[in-house]
């Protein structure tokens, strides 16, 4: 029996879908995180399929907390709520939805007809700090109007009364600086990787970080997650570019932590022996570039698995396990989100 043409259809833009992933967007989220060789079609297929698995668990679990609490249709607070362990990767989250708002409102001002003096051109902040095109009066009212919007937290104390406090004025430096430490250390990991990059090297490293599953492809991005079975009601944009900001966090980790395994990998070969003679090898093949080449390998498919097991182990960071009874009792069973 010949299937139906919206099927075909959804088949269709769901393979080309899977095909983008593990060609483009996948590899150069890789390249971002560390990895500047070129990975097989077998590995970015291998991350497609847990950060698949990944987004699946994340709204079934979502759903289940909305279900909870009375609601047909999850929210940002559900989200949050299942990364609320993870401080660093929530403090980038909050981050990232803040000046999210503030390029939408730019970008609002901007399509109602106002000019580069009402919204300060490409600064965010409207030429604040008095470079060009900065006006008397017109500077405070963009700073205003562009000012980045505070996410509050579903466990904030703030978010139980109907009426907030008003903000300081240096109250968005005070939160910048309580930054934690595992958000400065990934900054500085960037840092690393592109102080001796060229010009044209940085443009590419640029390029490579607006990949994303998500901008310009949120539709495609619902019928790969499955969305219509596991919830019941059209999510808006917020879940949608959230979900998008947690599949690149994913494997942004599973790239970082499959270059450590590799890295411990090779350290091992050269304690045994056995890279020495790979290496002399290589070197009557390839000449006198074979050293450099070396270098060069991308991770495989066996790192990543290395890499998915040892995060499915690893302690969650301010979350304690608790002894229950029996030696069984300490076994996880469920699926860990990365």
């Amino acid at each position: 029996m010949a299937r139906p043409p919206r099927q075909l259809h959804l088949e269709l833009s769901k393979r080309r879908y899977r095909d983008l992933l593990t060609k483009v967007i996948i590899p150069q989220m890789m390249f971002v995180s560390g990895e500047t060789a070129e990975p097989s079609a077998e590995t970015t297929t291998i991350i497609e399929e847990i950060v698949h698995t990944q987004v699946i668990e994340m709204l079934k679990r979502s759903t289940a907390l909305a279900t909870r609490r009375g609601s047909r249709s999850i929210s940002t607070n559900d989200l949050f709520f299942l990364i609320r362990h993870d401080k660093a990767k929530l403090s980038r989250l909050v981050t990232f939805l803040s000046w999210k708002d503030v390029r939408k409102t730019a970008k609002d001002s901007d399509d109602k007809g106002g000019d580069a003096a009402d919204i300060g051109g490409d600064d965010p902040l409207g030429g604040a700090d008095g470079g060009p095109g900065a006006g008397g009066p017109v500077v405070g009212d963009t700073g205003k109007k562009n000012k980045r919007t505070k996410v509050t937290l579903p466990w904030d104390v703030s978010s139980y009364f109907s009426e907030q406090v008003p903000e300081r004025d240096d109250e968005e430096d005070e939160e910048e600086e309580e930054m934690n430490e595992a958000t400065i250390a990934r900054l500085k990991t960037a840092d690393e990787r592109t102080k001796n990059m060229t010009r044209e090297e940085y443009v590419h490293y640029s390029e490579c970080r607006q990949a994303s599953f998500t901008f310009r492809k949120a539709k495609r991005f619902r019928e790969w997650a499955g969305f219509h079975l596991y919830t019941d009601s059209k999510p808006n944009d917020d879940i949608v570019d959230i979900l998008g900001f947690l599949t690149f966090e994913i494997v942004q980790t599973l790239t970082e932590e499959a270059l450590q395994v590799k890295a411990e990998e090779e350290m091992t070969k050269n304690r045994s022996g056995e890279a020495d003679a790979q290496s002399k090898k290589r070197k009557r093949e390839t000449g006198l570039f074979g050293e450099q080449e070396e270098g060069r390998t991308p991770v495989g498919p066996k790192h990543i698995q290395e890499a998915f097991r040892r995060l499915q182990v690893k302690p969650i960071p301010g979350r304690n396990r608790v002894w229950m009874g029996g030696p069984r009792s300490l076994q996880r069973t469920e699926l860990r989100l990365i």
